[in-house]
């Protein structure tokens, strides 16, 4: 999205034509534009909260069967009603999965407020309005081509974090009590691991069983927690070079440095760039130009096997602006030729600056 004239509070009252936003040949007043996203926002802020009250009737679940199941397990005078808290520790990993699939549908919604929050409205309120420059594209993509963007083993993990840690303890704090102390305290290990059988299973098969089954779900835990794939409700935006215990002159910084501060790297679009070989290439860049409002570079060609010479047509885009492109070329060149290969980077207006505030800061010189 491009903004081609800045907008002048003063130009209605001069009698001057508001500025408009022009996108791929739409123009939209700034009033337009802004309404237009606030309604979005909004949009996406009552389905992250949809979302989120799912996730916690999910916990809420967890909760009162594993209320349910220890008041049962202590009410019952036979020693092995156990089972009734081992069925519930299965029947509370069954809710964690489902919580971990709602979760990463929520993720996907407030992905999105928080791209709004972070590169629109945050960056009206530091004049002179200047979002990041993919910012646009981004959320286009999300919305053309909604993908997830945490994985389920991420948000297993952090879902048995943040909630069913707990709830594991309680089982297993309950289930030994209710195998060592219920009805009456055991005077011996061969007695506890009697008390702990279930039907014709040992009860040293069961007490393995359990703690490979916690060692899982602890490993699960620890070894996501390093993954930051997603934004998360009040992850930064961006990274911070802060550094509070970083000594003047260390060039390696500790542990401790490196851990200080962590973020969340933005997801950047596939990049491409598109080759145009056509005979109407005058045309063709103007369409370009006036519709997608992307530069074109002309390049001198020969077929090497009819020995003729055509211009080709250099263009860097974004893949939701691939569709549009096509639509260009095939509006004034039904016999051009268009290649499409992805671009590592591009950098420049439109895209990514060669020089960003983050190079600054990197590098020690400063920023205005």
């Amino acid at each position: 999205m491009t903004n081609q004239e800045t907008p002048d509070p003063q130009s209605s009252k001069r009698g001057e034509p508001e500025a408009v936003w022009t996108y791929r040949g739409y123009q939209l007043r700034p009033s337009e534009f802004t309404t237009a996203m606030v309604h979005l926002f909004r949009a996406e802020v009552q389905r992250a909260n949809v979302w989120r009250q799912r996730l916690d009737s999910t916990t809420n679940w967890a909760v009162i069967t594993t209320g349910a199941a220890i008041s049962f397990a202590f009410s019952r005078l036979q020693p092995r009603d156990h089972n009734v808290i081992i069925l519930d520790v299965l029947l509370v990993t069954l809710f964690l999965y489902i919580e971990a699939r709602r979760y990463r549908y929520y993720e996907l919604w407030s992905s999105r407020v928080r791209l709004m929050e972070t590169d629109f409205f945050a960056t009206m309120l530091v004049p002179p309005f200047h979002p990041a420059p993919d910012w646009a594209e981004t959320l286009a993509e999300n919305l053309l081509q909604p993908h997830l963007p945490i994985s389920l083993w991420e948000a297993l993990g952090r879902r048995f974090r943040r909630n069913y840690l707990w709830i594991y303890m309680v089982l297993n704090i309950a289930w030994l009590a209710k195998v060592w102390l219920h009805p009456m305290l055991t005077t011996s290990w061969s007695e506890f691991l009697l008390r702990a059988r279930i039907g014709a299973i040992p009860g040293e098969v069961i007490l393995t069983a359990g703690l490979i089954f916690n060692g899982l779900l602890m490993a699960i835990g620890l070894l996501t927690v390093g993954l930051q794939q997603a934004t998360g409700e009040v992850l930064p935006r961006f990274e911070t070079f802060h550094l509070p215990n970083h000594v003047p002159g260390k060039e390696t910084p500790s542990a401790a440095d490196r851990f200080a501060a962590w973020f969340r790297p933005s997801r950047r679009r596939q990049q491409l760039l598109a080759f145009i070989v056509t005979d109407k290439a005058r045309a063709v860049a103007d369409r370009i130009l006036s519709d997608m409002g992307r530069g074109v570079t002309a390049l001198s060609g020969m077929g090497m096997y009819t020995e003729e010479s055509h211009a080709v047509l250099m263009c860097a885009i974004t893949v939701t602006e691939a569709p549009s492109l096509r639509a260009s070329v095939l509006a004034k060149d039904p016999q051009a030729f268009v290649m499409l290969t992805p671009a590592q980077e591009v950098l420049g207006k439109g895209f990514v600056p060669l020089r960003t505030d983050m190079d600054d800061r990197g590098s020690g010189r400063s920023v205005p």
